[in-house]
């Protein structure tokens, strides 16, 4: 039978395939591993907000992906769209056993987790801008492909959330400062195996950080995520609340996963990603 190719149907554009939903179950979901359930809808509004409405009912390790976001939602409440089928869009809920203070560290675990696991599926060298963005380099530009954002939900749990742009095309960007896998030269575009390979890899980092009670040097995630920074070693403003703005050279990841900026002749200042309104490089 041949597929349907009317508007909204999921063959629509050939070159995005829907994912494969019992195959990513098979491989991902097995006794013993972190991820218990797999489920994909065509749309949502956003994962985040399904997944922290079912929290409470749903064990650790729950994932939803949607093909497509119709109100997906970065950090600062900002907006994240692209067309249907173009990327990779989902949350997964946690429980981790680990001191409070050590929850910051989750949104940049899971952007290690991601940088590792793409670079071994797709190809790609991808930087982290600190907290919570993904960044590729686009003809020798570096532009922002994804962002996490990581929420409260319930007593215990927390979702977090990963929007990645994988065949966005340059006339479907939203802004000139975006990106993709598929604009940065990705060896392969196929979002199963990209998704497979960014929650084992999710799986394997989260692992090693409960492991060691959330301890981000113990597990190595500190190590890991400052090597993986693009922001360190650049001078940034931060404008906090209050009207205040620090300028300075980002010099560290801190233990509680702040950004450490260093001003001109004055004393090294750490900054929590609750803290800052914006951050911007400054040349």
């Amino acid at each position: 039978m041949t597929p349907s190719l009317g508007p909204g149907s999921p063959w629509s554009d050939l070159e995005r395939p829907p994912l494969k939903a019992a195959s990513l179950r098979r491989a991902l979901v097995r006794p013993g591993g972190l991820w218990t359930a797999l489920d994909i809808v065509p749309a949502t509004g956003s994962t985040n907000s399904d997944l922290s409405v079912r929290a409470a009912s749903l064990p650790e390790g729950a994932v939803l992906v949607a093909e497509e976001q119709t109100a997906g939602r970065g950090r600062l409440d900002r907006s994240w769209s692209a067309p249907a089928r173009s990327g990779l869009f989902f949350s997964v809920l946690l429980k981790p056993d680990v001191p409070v203070a050590r929850l910051a560290w989750l949104p940049l675990l899971t952007g290690v987790a991601a940088a590792t696991g793409l670079a071994r599926a797709a190809g790609v060298d991808m930087a982290l801008k600190w907290p919570n963005d993904l960044m590729v380099k686009v003809g020798g530009e570096e532009r922002k492909a994804g962002g996490i954002l990581a929420e409260r939900a319930g007593d215990d749990g927390i979702v977090v959330g990963l929007g990645l742009n994988v065949t966005l095309r340059e006339e479907e960007l939203p802004v000139p400062t975006a990106g993709s896998l598929l604009l940065a030269n990705a060896v392969s575009t196929d979002r199963d195996p990209l998704l497979r390979a960014v929650l084992r890899s999710l799986e394997r980092w989260y692992g090693r950080w409960t492991a060691a009670a959330g301890d981000p040097a113990a597990s190595g995630l500190q190590e890991a995520y400052a090597a993986g920074c693009a922001t360190l070693g650049r001078t940034v403003r931060a404008e906090l609340p209050g009207d205040r703005t620090l300028t300075g050279e980002a010099v560290a990841i801190d233990g509680d996963g702040r950004l450490v900026v260093a001003p001109p002749g004055g004393r090294r200042e750490p900054v929590g990603a609750g803290d800052v309104v914006h951050l911007r490089p400054v040349d």
